[in-house]
This record gives C-alpha cells, sequence and structure tokens, in this order.
C-alpha cells in the first residue's frame, strides 16, 4: 500500500510542477500585457492639425538622434520633422514631446505612428493625412513602395 502511494504521488508531482509553472507564465504573461501582443492602433485621431506641412521630404531612416548621435531607436517628429531617440535609449522624443508639446512622431524601427496626447498607436495606412510620410519613410527605409493594404 505505501508503495501505491509513494507511486501515484511521485507520478502526479511532475503533473502538479507542470501545472504551477503553467499557471506562473499565465500571470507574468497578464501582468506584462503580452497576452495577445497585438496592439489595435487608432483610425482617428484629433492632433492630426500639428503635422508639419512638408512631409514628403524628411530626413533618412538612419539619421541619428540630433541630441545625443544615438544611432538606432530613432523617431521623427511629424510636428517639427526633428530626429530624437526613443523612450528605451536616451528618451529625447519624449523630453521634446513635453517641451514642445508636438505629439506625433513615426518611429524609424517599424514605421509605426505614436501620437503622445492620446498615448496611442495611430494606424498611418488608414489615417489619410498619415499616409504620405509613412509612404515615404517606407521608400527610403526598404527602397521601394509600401505593399497595398485592404482595411
Amino acid at each position: 500500500m505505501a508503495n501505491q502511494e509513494t507511486g501515484s504521488s511521485s507520478s502526479s508531482a511532475p503533473q502538479g510542477h507542470q501545472v504551477q509553472l503553467q499557471q506562473e507564465e499565465e500571470e507574468l504573461l497578464s501582468i506584462s500585457g503580452a497576452e495577445s501582443g497585438w496592439v489595435e492602433a487608432r483610425t482617428s485621431c484629433d492632433h492630426l492639425a500639428s503635422l508639419s506641412s512638408d512631409l514628403a521630404h524628411i530626413p533618412t531612416p538612419d539619421t541619428s538622434c540630433y541630441r545625443c548621435q544615438h544611432p538606432n531607436e530613432n523617431w521623427l517628429c511629424l510636428c517639427c520633422k526633428d530626429v530624437l531617440c526613443s523612450r528605451f535609449v536616451n528618451k529625447h522624443m519624449l523630453q521634446h514631446f513635453q517641451q514642445s508639446n508636438h505629439c506625433l512622431a513615426l518611429s524609424y524601427s517599424d514605421l509605426s505612428v505614436w501620437c503622445f496626447s492620446c498615448d496611442a498607436y495611430l494606424d498611418a495606412q488608414v489615417i489619410m493625412q498619415l499616409q504620405p510620410v509613412y509612404e515615404t519613410a517606407y521608400i527610403l527605409k526598404f527602397g521601394e513602395a509600401p505593399p497595398f493594404r485592404r482595411v
């Protein structure tokens, strides 16, 4: 009888451990917000009036941060066309927003557009005012026009 209890408890121990690990992993995912990994970009924004009038002529995606010369993780201010590093480097784009209230920026890393005032990504392929700068940045980065996305 003791052998059966030991045998059954030892066979359930690994399963119990797996269940505990799975529960811990699910908790970590829900805490970090990475459960789905998908962020829905907005298709409208009240701050588009602050866009620069000339977004056809922009610095190239390999432009370094104007303040610290960091070569990566840089953003283009869509209001004044300054290139500044991300919050993961020296936070110069975030500081620029806080000082100037220029809230719209395009990431040269993935060509996403962020509105600091809305605290949200914007769908640059759907919002008509953002399409030209998205297309220009895409061509500068990849050397060809972006593929057409059906909405």
